[in-house]
């Protein structure tokens, strides 16, 4: 999503710079925790000292270079201040991402240029199959100001997209540490194109013609699954976002080998990856970080109602799984205004289920990109999660789990209900309390490996069961009294009960959300190690050592 238009300055992550030991530059990543601003060069120290004060990792700024036509041309007054931020950034030990935008590119105050991209370009130009252009005005987005001409290129402008990569070679070269891109998708998402299934622009349909020998404006039926035309142009749709992101992130690492590529995303896995083209699960292996904005359909936080939390949760499971080893950042928003509900506490129970999925939180103000609803629960929570980093964001082991099944193929052929379905049995799983590996065809199924972890538990307490460094770990999320737009601080539950299997000298340890690491008292009968849990708030680990 778009910043707010006091961000449309420049868009930056900052982290901590990696050690001396050799240990992985993107190991930051994990669990990554980030503010945003926008990229003045004379708030460049103010900025930095923001996130030291409230325990960041990562700065989100907006230098948005090829989203805007104007710097897309020329691009050196942003370019210079990037290489300033960047020195800045690793003086203090920090890194630096950039925010540019994928296939959207604005004209301010059109009306007044002499130069537009479309008075230019109208090659480059997105366009449905009755040959209309993907343009738009002010007030089609709230980052669209009055006057200004925003537009959706197609990825297949050879033009546009040798002028677009050498962009990313400039601003890889300014000593950045990330590149930020945002949403690139076919335009499917402004009202009347939600059902247009562009692009049919010259470029894009010779390009289809080439690939599949087929003539997308006359051999496609347009949303009809049974086509086997349609079912060729979807997956051609997603081919090409997927190429254009592979080849920003090759393009930047042959020019700074450090430098991440990070994709943001709002559909899940659902008909929305089909119509925009951006495939959570295709191009989780092609970028090193997505940021998802993802809601699960049921809105911010403040918003959510137990059943909205299991479904959001069980979104971030499948993210998890896709990505692999890759780590998942939440671009989620907990609060916007709603006056039953106090920021912080929609702030925390937000927190607590992403750092329970083991995805980050990245909680800004509102539905832009910058800014916190609470500087001070920020504060609290980034240090919290900073203090008990490992305990959420080490590798996780499925433990003796019950398979579920992504298959992409299926979903693409019927988006709507498959996608249904699967979340359907990721949230039995978790209400259950029953240890689950999501399985897709680039993760095979982990066989059990012994008598798992049992949980007892009300179905409003979900569950995540797995192995981390070496030691079974429940954890363990709280929805229960949540109320949509009412409260966001659930009713503690009681006598919760957990069971591990039984080895010497073993003990249990729990660390309630936002609290601190004890033990508890454990017994042993018949070959398990039995806990009851002190009351759990919003959510709780508990794990066996």
């Amino acid at each position: 999503m778009r910043p707010s238009r006091l961000a449309l300055v420049g868009c930056v992550l900052l982290a901590c710079a990696a050690g001396a030991d050799g240990a992985d530059p993107a190991d930051w990543t994990r669990g990554a925790r980030i503010v945003g601003n926008g990229l003045e060069r004379e708030h460049i120290p103010d900025i930095i000292r923001e996130a030291q004060d409230a325990h960041a990792q990562g700065i989100e700024v907006d230098n948005d270079i090829t989203g805007r036509y104007e710097s897309l041309l020329d691009p050196a007054a942003k370019l210079e201040d990037l290489r300033l931020m960047a020195q800045a950034a690793h003086a203090a030990g920090l890194h630096t991402f950039v925010y540019i935008a994928g296939l959207e590119c604005i004209t301010g105050n059109a009306e007044k240029r002499e130069h537009t991209l479309l008075q230019d370009h109208p090659d480059w130009v997105q366009r449905d199959r009755q040959g209309r252009p993907a343009v738009f005005g002010g007030g089609t987005a709230f980052w669209i100001e009055p006057g200004d001409e925003d537009v959706w290129v197609t990825p297949f402008a050879v033009a546009w997209r040798t002028l677009y990569m050498e962009r990313v070679r400039q601003i890889a070269a300014t000593g950045v540490d990330g590149i930020y891109v945002d949403i690139p998708y076919w335009m499917t998402h402004f009202d009347g194109w939600e059902d247009r299934w562009p692009s049919f622009d010259a470029a894009t349909v010779a390009e289809f013609r080439r690939r599949t020998g087929r003539d997308a404006l006359t051999g496609v039926k347009l949303g009809e699954a049974d086509d086997p035309g349609f079912r060729s142009w979807v997956e051609f749709r997603i081919d090409a976002i997927t190429e254009f992101m592979a080849e920003i992130a090759r393009t930047a690492k042959a020019v700074n080998p450090a430098c991440l590529t990070i994709a943001e995303i709002y559909p899940g896995y659902d008909d929305g990856a089909i119509r925009t083209g951006a495939d959570v699960y295709r191009l989780c292996p092609v970028v090193d970080v997505i940021a998802h904005e993802f809601d699960g359909g049921e809105g911010i936080a403040a918003l959510k109602s137990p059943r909205d939390w299991a479904r959001f949760s069980a979104g971030m499971d499948a993210f998890r799984a896709f990505a692999g080893d890759r780590p998942t950042w939440m671009l989620a928003y907990s609060w916007d205004g709603q006056k039953e509900v106090p920021p912080r506490e929609a702030m925390l129970t937000l927190a607590c289920a992403e750092v329970m999925a083991g995805a980050s939180d990245w909680d800004p103000h509102g539905h832009v990109m910058d800014g916190t609803n609470d500087a001070p629960a920020r504060t609290e929570i980034f240090a919290w999660i900073e203090a008990h980093r490992e305990v959420f964001y080490a590798p996780r082991v499925p433990l003796a789990p019950v398979e579920i099944r992504f298959d992409p193929a299926a979903r693409n052929r019927n988006p709507g209900v498959y996608a249904e379905s699967f979340t359907r049995e990721i949230v039995k799983c978790l209400r259950g309390h029953r240890a689950f590996q999501v399985v897709t065809p680039r993760s095979p199924f982990t066989p059990g490996t012994g008598p798992g972890v049992e949980v007892q538990a009300p179905p409003t307490v979900l569950a995540r069961i797995a192995l981390v460094n070496g030691h079974p770990h429940a954890f363990l999320f709280n929805t229960a009294g949540l109320e949509a737009g009412k409260r966001l601080d659930p009713l503690p539950v009681r006598r919760v009960g957990v069971a591990f299997p039984a080895g010497r000298a073993s003990r249990v340890m729990c660390l309630p959300f936002m609290g601190e690491v004890r033990q508890l008292m454990g017994v042993v009968a018949r070959g398990r190690l039995r806990a009851e849990l002190p009351p759990i708030g919003r959510g709780m680990v508990v794990w066996c050592e």
